[in-house]
């Protein structure tokens, strides 16, 4: 079996998905990791040295190197990945269980701004600006995010009660 997660910066994706591995005996992958220990450089560094476009090839590259690979996974995607290069349809394709964390603005909004500092893309913002920033993101990715094949709501919920309910539905 071979799960991905996705879902807006701050969803949970890495943490929920740390958790269910562990409870579902997987290995866990986390693709900016991943992208990381392979290019040798940090994202902030990739996207400052090479841009974005350059960043987004690669992206597409070890998700596919990923997916490949044989065995059972859980894989946390980057909040933008399901955005481009059809990384959506290489996901679903097969028996991959695509899993869209969704979290309401509101959520991901005090998510974001308790962990601002964290963030290259909001860290500069003021935390005025983040609402805005956040709805129109969402807005923007809410249509490639809805392409997995199963949502699960996150507001209200504790990452351990997330990570639980997965477990439930995927057992």
């Amino acid at each position: 079996m071979k799960i991905v997660l996705l879902g807006y910066m701050a969803s949970g994706k890495s943490s929920i998905g740390k958790k269910l591995s562990k409870s579902l005996e997987m290995s866990f992958i986390d693709l900016d990791d991943y992208i990381i220990e392979k290019e040798n450089k940090t994202i902030s560094e990739i996207f400052k040295e090479k841009g974005e476009i350059y960043f987004r090839l690669i992206e597409t590259k070890y998700l596919k190197e990923i997916l490949s690979k044989d065995g059972n996974f859980i894989l946390s995607l980057g909040g933008g990945t399901p955005c481009y290069a059809n990384n959506m349809e290489i996901v679903n394709d097969g028996e991959t269980k695509s899993i869209y964390l969704q979290g309401s603005v509101p959520t991901m909004v005090e998510r974001l701004i308790r962990k601002k500092a964290k963030r290259p893309l909001i860290a500069s913002l003021g935390d005025d600006k983040i609402p805005e920033f956040v709805a129109k993101h969402l807005f923007e990715r809410r249509p490639y995010y809805e392409k997995a094949k199963m949502t699960i709501k996150i507001d209200n919920k504790k990452k351990s009660e997330v990570a639980e309910e997965l477990f439930k539905l995927l057992n």
